[in-house]
């Protein structure tokens, strides 16, 4: 990768990096809360996580990624869902809470943070700045994973980047 400059880490970071964070926040955080209460060990076959364990995946990856870019390195600690967090309401609670904290310490950043190279399992050694779309794209990858096991365990499809059937439904419903 050509070495990035502070005034390109600064314009990735401002036009792309958060605004995109916090555009697919919202729906990442809908689609991991319309897990039903009661459901959140359905899985698809058995060697696939469970609802709650992919929703748990996304939400420890997500505060991972973005608490170790704040922090110039990752820490690779297992990071196991608390034994208060049983559902898919606490989850998308603790989800909420983790974002805003992790959002408001990666919007401080400057731009020197941002081209600081992170190394990531030493798989990767990228700007702190690129680690905000990788973070991102894990984070729709598997939101589109469980949003495909909503309706087999009896739930409900949100809005996701535009109508579901079942938001559209929820609409005519009541009378939009």
């Amino acid at each position: 990768m050509p070495t990035l400059q502070p005034e390109q880490a600064m314009l990735i970071f401002s036009v792309v990096g958060l605004p995109a964070l916090k555009n697919e926040h919202p729906v990442t955080r809908k689609v991991i809360e319309a897990i039903p209460l009661e459901k959140g060990d359905w899985r698809p076959e058995p060697l696939a996580k469970s609802a709650l364990e992919l929703a748990w995946h996304i939400v420890a990856a997500e505060h991972r990624f973005m608490s170790g870019i704040a922090a110039g390195a990752f820490d690779f600690t297992p990071n196991h869902r608390p034994e208060h967090v049983r559902n898919s309401a606490d989850i998308g609670k603790l989800y909420g809470e983790w974002f805003e904290k992790d959002f408001l310490a990666v919007s401080k950043m400057s731009a020197e943070d941002l081209v600081k190279t992170i190394d990531f399992r030493g798989l990767f050694q990228f700007p702190a700045v690129m680690y905000l779309a990788f973070s991102n794209n894990h984070s729709i990858h598997h939101r589109g994973q469980l949003s495909t096991y909503l309706r087999p365990m009896g739930g409900k499809v949100p809005a996701i980047y535009g109508e579901s059937y079942d938001s559209a439904e929820a609409r005519k419903a009541a009378g939009g």
